[in-house]
């Protein structure tokens, strides 16, 4: 046993190529090599744990007295520096939701799943729809275009701006920067920076002019949130709901577009959305791995000494394919909800939020596909490629022809 991921032999850096072609394959070897519980290395060194098997994965979601979200526990912020690319995905003092334990935390959750439950279905699927209606006259006499760059990396920012209380212009601005943050590389801080921007504005005129949206909700919960509470959930409110909800279309639509299983799926109604979707969810999860949990005191899991202080990663797309949970991961899942993409435990993602991304997202295939129903990649499969981040799992391109057909116009 190893008494610190960083003294382990052959600690796997979380970062490489690899997670982008071949991540499947990967996690097999790191369970191989290291078993349920593996010692990796971030970016400046810095080590971690990672939590592959579903059971272990389970087990830490499951106890937030031992493995807490508190993450000034962690006993390497005297290595990290000012700089650290990764510090939008592990924050210190971060007055938010994510770094937030105990019953403040349950009030914080109530508060975002009450303004998120509020919002009208009807009008988020209508946001939804038109949005995507007005993306797809863009390019929808052309015959060709790049799905992701065009289409799934601007619906999800464009909606949830809406429905939060954004300006069209401030949400169009921010697909860029909330991608910056995410994938953890030089411009991480300026694209949270921006974010952060962002919604302080949004909050100066939600405070001057109160409106049917969820940052006005936020505001006039009754739980006597401060703005930089309300300022710092908002800002993961956003880019959680943005990204992977894009990755989820655009991993989708891959499926429906590459897949034998999905052959008949773009002619085969609205319920193939919904199971490819579902599958997605299972064996090409947008959101990868997870930071983090720490250890409030020593322990063992999977076979491992976790000192206190110890940097838990959550290894969510290793977990959903765990063979001891998948034993045939050939085999279509048939609905079975029991993935752990959107994590479990008291620190899951919101009920309320899933619905969201999923109506975004569904809406998004869907109304894609009625308008362009002969929707073909333009190259071969295994030309798709990943973009670098070892959190996220999305695509960087989906080229697609299609026969041209006239933009039907109309303005939200």
């Amino acid at each position: 046993m190893t008494q610190c991921p960083h003294a382990a032999g052959g600690s796997v850096p979380l970062s490489g190529p690899r997670f982008q072609t071949e991540p499947g394959q990967l996690y097999r070897e790191i369970r191989r090599n290291h078993g349920a519980v593996a010692p990796v290395v971030l970016d400046g060194g810095l080590p971690a744990w990672l939590v592959l098997d579903y059971r272990e994965l389970h087990q830490v979601t499951s106890d937030p007295v031992l493995f807490s979200r508190d993450s000034d526990l962690w006993n390497q912020w005297e290595n990290v520096p000012a700089d650290w690319p990764l510090l939008p995905m592990i924050g210190r003092k971060q007055p938010s939701i994510l770094y937030t334990v105990g019953p403040r935390h349950a009030e914080r959750a109530a508060m975002i799943g009450n303004a998120l439950e509020a919002i009208d279905p009807f009008a988020l699927r209508r946001f939804a729809e038109e949005f995507a209606d007005e993306l797809i006259d863009r390019f929808c006499s052309k015959g060709s275009t790049d799905i992701i760059a065009d289409y799934a990396m601007l619906l999800p920012a464009r909606v949830l701006a809406r429905m939060y209380g954004v300006s069209d212009d401030d949400g169009d601005a921010l697909v860029g920067s909330i991608n910056d943050m995410i994938d953890g590389r030089e411009r991480a801080l300026a694209g949270q920076q921006h974010l952060g921007a962002t919604m302080l504005k949004l909050l100066a005129d939600k405070h001057a002019e109160p409106g049917d949206d969820v940052a006005t909700r936020m505001l006039a919960d009754p739980g006597g949130f401060t703005d930089e509470e309300v300022l710092q959930d908002l800002m993961v409110m956003m880019a959680a709901g943005h990204q992977p909800t894009a990755d989820w279309m655009g991993n989708s639509l891959r499926l429906m577009l590459t897949d034998d299983r999905f052959a008949a799926s773009l002619s085969g109604g609205r319920h193939s959305v919904a199971e490819a979707m579902n599958e997605v969810l299972w064996e090409d999860t947008p959101t990868q791995n997870v930071a983090g949990r720490w250890a409030a005191r020593d322990t063992h899991l999977g076979g491992r000494h976790i000192r206190a202080g110890d940097l838990l990663l959550l290894g969510i797309a290793a977990a959903n394919s765990d063979p001891q949970v998948r034993v045939d991961g050939s085999a279509l899942t048939g609905g079975n909800s029991a993935f752990l993409s959107f994590g479990h435990g008291e620190h899951r993602c919101p009920f309320p939020a899933q619905e969201t991304a999923e109506v975004i997202a569904r809406t998004g295939i869907e109304v894609l596909l009625d308008r362009l129903p002969d929707i073909d990649l333009a190259v071969a499969a295994e030309r798709l490629t990943r973009r670098p981040s070892p959190w996220l799992r999305g695509l960087t391109n989906l080229p697609v022809v299609f026969t041209p057909t006239p933009a039907i116009g109309g303005r939200t």
